[in-house]
């Protein structure tokens, strides 16, 4: 089973930083990928105000907000593992706690211990579906939001699969 189309490029974290801030949705909303480390770990995305992503009231339109957090996990914990793992998106909570206004950015990080558990849990063929946590935060550093994204992972079958 094939992951989709791009997965198949073997790009670097500053080919898929390009590739993420040329893909429309991103640009559409006025998302841009800041900063991804070359070994996957930790990726910084911002969200600039801007009259497009406004919502009725003038403060960030809540999908983009999500939309912005949307495929970090599921594509770091791809790269960090590697071709023989089936990786995807399960599902992703956001959760509001004040309107956000200007530039707002999160920050994602992998640290090892989680890779480690990823590791352990699928070792034996079974699917693992971890949770992540980030933050979205404004420019005074107040959390505007944070999304909860639960990932779906296995290990492949075979190499075929």
């Amino acid at each position: 089973m094939s992951q989709g189309f791009l997965s198949r490029f073997d790009v670097g974290a500053n080919g898929m930083r390009r590739l993420l801030n040329w893909w429309p949705p991103f640009r559409g909303a006025g998302i841009r990928v800041r900063e991804i480390a070359p070994d996957f770990r930790s990726a910084t995305v911002e969200l600039r105000m801007r009259l497009l992503n406004r919502n009725f009231v003038g403060t960030h339109f809540g999908g983009s907000l999500f939309a912005m957090t949307d495929p970090f996990f599921m594509i770091m914990m791809m790269k960090i593992l590697g071709p023989r793992y089936l990786v995807w998106d399960k599902s992703g909570t956001v959760r509001f706690l004040k309107p956000a206004r200007g530039t707002v950015v999160a920050r994602f990080t992998i640290p090892e211990e989680r890779v480690d558990e990823v590791r352990a849990a699928t070792e034996s063929g079974e699917k693992f579906e971890p949770k992540f946590l980030v933050e979205i935060v404004d420019g005074d550093g107040v959390t505007v939001a944070d999304v909860e994204k639960t990932l779906y992972i296995r290990r492949k079958k075979s190499d075929g699969a």
